[in-house]
C-alpha cells in the first residue's frame, strides 16, 4: 500500500482550469517583459543618439556629419566586437567549470592509461582467448607497387654540345641522326 500513488484532492477539471489560468498570467506577464524591454531599447538609442538635424546643411558639413557618424559606428562595432569575445570566452570558462564540478562531485574518476606495446598477435590471443592457434601475417596480404623508373637523359656539358653542333658538321650530325 506504500507503493501506491497518493490520491489529488484537487479534481481534474480544476486542476486543468489552474493551468489554463496560470498560462494565461505567464504569457500576460511575457508580452509586459517585451514590451517594457522595447521601451528600454528606445530609451538608450535615444539617449545615445540624438535626433538628426539634416535641414539646412551645407555639402561640407553633411560630409563632416557622415564621417562622424562613421566614426562612431566603428567604435560600436569595436565594442560589440570586443564584448563577444568576452561573452565567448566566459561561456568556454562556464562549461570547463561545469566539467570540473561534476568531476568532482560524481564517484567515478578517470584513471590515467598508460601506453602499451602489444603485437597484434597477442591482441589477437587476448581477444579469442583459446580459439586462436594459428599466426597471421598482415604484412604478407600487403599489396606491393612497382615504381617505374624514369628514363633520365644523359647530361652532359653544354659546351661540349655547341662546340659540336657548330658549323656544317654539326647540321650533318643532325640530319644523319635524325635519318636514322
Amino acid at each position: 500500500m506504500a507503493d501506491e500513488p497518493k490520491k489529488s484532492k484537487i479534481s481534474s477539471s480544476r486542476r486543468l482550469g489552474l493551468k489554463i489560468r496560470l498560462l494565461a498570467v505567464a504569457a500576460e506577464m511575457l508580452q509586459e517583459e517585451k514590451e517594457q524591454s522595447e521601451r528600454e531599447k528606445e530609451a538608450a538609442l535615444a539617449e545615445r543618439l540624438p535626433p538628426l538635424n539634416l535641414s539646412g546643411l551645407s555639402l561640407q558639413e553633411l560630409q563632416d556629419l557622415c564621417k562622424d557618424l562613421h566614426h562612431k559606428i566603428d567604435v560600436v562595432d569595436e565594442e560589440r566586437y570586443d564584448i563577444g569575445l568576452k561573452v565567448s570566452k566566459n561561456d568556454t570558462e562556464m562549461d570547463n567549470m561545469k566539467l570540473k564540478i561534476t568531476e568532482m562531485q560524481s564517484k567515478f574518476k578517470k584513471p590515467n592509461l598508460k601506453r602499451v606495446k602489444i603485437s597484434a598477435e597477442a591482441m589477437l590471443s587476448v581477444l579469442l582467448g583459446s580459439k586462436h592457434k594459428e599466426s597471421f601475417d598482415f604484412k604478407a596480404n600487403l599489396k606491393t607497387v612497382k615504381k617505374e623508373e624514369e628514363k633520365k637523359e644523359e647530361v652532359t656539358d653544354w659546351r661540349k654540345n655547341v662546340e659540336a653542333m657548330s658549323g656544317m658538321e654539326g647540321r650533318k650530325k643532325l640530319f644523319d641522326a635524325s635519318g636514322n
